[in-house]
């Protein structure tokens, strides 16, 4: 009987998780082999595609703009994770403790987490503006000539990144105060009784013990910042003078632009590839700091 009943479980199952496989099969493992055929071939989306075999790859190995915008993207990342992860983590300090208004300020610094990129990068691109910005006016009122930001090769990313943090600090707070929360309140007992307190409580408690949080914001974060487009593709378009262009902005670029489906298909892939090699390091690296503790 006891054979049996595993099967008999597992037909129910199946049937319930059927519909929702068919649309991932549809929409996200059919696409992805389907790039990955596309990749393979020369083709603009108005004639018969024309096999080139790894040509496509070899171009983008090769191609000085492809390097330039993995260059801007890793610019962006290395900018991005510091501002985004500090910021949320001193957030998340700041909202553990008990204080009045706690829950509302905690839903004020989440909103922005679920606004639309859209929105947020608009706005952005209007107090950033050089010429009647909100920040630039506000440092007028002091002297300060403001720089060009989003119209300046030199400020374009600052300010991206700036954008970007603000929106996603709401998000690294939640995660990390969850893990301050999941602290047993018992090890700061056990710390004041040695008289560990202040800096010392942060660095050899609260720290160590929210490293499987910070791993996987972490994680998480650099995903993200490894696909960023949204607020590229609004708040710069890519310049100026290309610098912005990110590699999934160049991925947008070649396929509906410049209409080399196969080159942008190619470099989709690589990113991919990127993205997973990165993934399975820190994975590693998260499993191994969880066992240690």
């Amino acid at each position: 009987m006891n054979t049996l009943a595993g099967p008999r479980k597992a037909a129910p199952l199946t049937l319930l998780l059927a519909p929702s496989l068919v649309l991932v099969l549809a929409f996200v493992v059919g696409p992805m082999f389907g790039s990955l055929w596309v990749s393979l071939h020369d083709w603009n989306l108005l004639k018969p595609m024309t096999w080139t075999g790894l040509d496509n790859y070899r171009e983008v190995l090769t191609d000085a703009a492809t390097w330039q915008a993995f260059r801007n993207t890793l610019l962006y990342v290395v900018g991005y994770l510091p501002i985004v992860y500090v910021g949320g983590l001193l957030i998340a300090l700041g909202l553990n403790r008990a204080m009045k208004g706690r829950n509302l300020l905690r839903g004020v610094y989440f909103l922005p987490v679920v606004t639309s990129w859209v929105v947020v990068a608009l706005v952005w691109k209007w107090i950033l503006n050089p010429q009647s910005g909100a920040l630039n006016t506000f440092l007028g009122w002091f002297g300060v000539d403001g720089p060009g930001w989003w119209t300046d090769p030199a400020w374009a990313m600052p300010s991206v990144i700036l954008a970007s943090a603000w929106k996603d600090l709401g998000f690294v707070m939640v995660i990390l105060l969850a893990g301050l929360q999941a602290i047993p309140e018992s090890v700061y007992e056990a710390g004041q009784v040695d008289g560990v307190s202040g800096w010392q409580r942060f660095r050899h408690l609260t720290f160590p013990l929210l490293a499987p949080s910070t791993l996987f914001v972490l994680m998480i974060s650099l995903i993200n910042g490894f696909q960023v487009f949204d607020q590229v593709f609004v708040m710069t378009g890519g310049g100026p003078a290309g610098a912005t262009q990110t590699v999934v902005g160049s991925v947008y670029d070649n396929s509906f632009r410049y209409g080399k489906i196969g080159y942008a298909s190619a470099l989709s892939w690589v990113l991919f590839v990127v993205i997973l090699v990165i993934s399975m390091i820190q994975s590693r690296v998260q499993r191994k700091v969880v066992d240690s503790q």
